[in-house]
């Protein structure tokens, strides 16, 4: 597999390294939307939050909580965007499971995650959750 998150991890492919430790990497966005726009992933390779293994979502999580406070005792940004983007749609561009931490401040020109996208749905939400817990049938 040539994925090159998995690159990145490895250290085959150079990166502003933020933090490391046994299940995740965080590194430095290469194209950044901010100030100390930084990624973290797990090391092992998953394209998406439902295929990485349950016992890895905790310290990816815990390591997007540390460069979030990190980010924000040096920084000092006035708010983050933290988001995953996932399948092709989102138009994420690296098939490697990867959580955006994106510094904010109020004239960075940008909008809430609610700007991404508008595409109000044609059915009331009953009809949306009856459909989600009807598929949802043994979990």
């Amino acid at each position: 597999m040539d994925c090159l998150f998995c690159r990145i991890a490895s250290k085959e492919v150079p990166s502003e390294v933020l933090h490391e430790d046994e299940k995740t990497f965080a590194f430095l966005d290469a194209s950044p939307l901010a100030p100390g726009h930084t990624l973290v992933i797990p090391k092992e390779h998953a394209d998406s939050i439902v295929t990485l293994p349950e016992d890895s979502l905790g310290p990816l999580f815990l390591t997007v909580r540390r460069i979030t406070d990190m980010l924000q005792r040096t920084l000092r940004p006035e708010g983050f965007t933290i988001g995953i983007n996932q399948g092709p749609a989102s138009r994420g561009g690296v098939e490697h499971l990867h959580v955006h931490v994106v510094p904010r401040w109020h004239a960075d020109n940008g909008g809430s995650i609610h700007s991404i996208v508008s595409n109000p749905p044609g059915e009331s939400l009953q009809t949306i959750r009856e459909k989600i817990l009807k598929g949802n049938v043994g979990n």
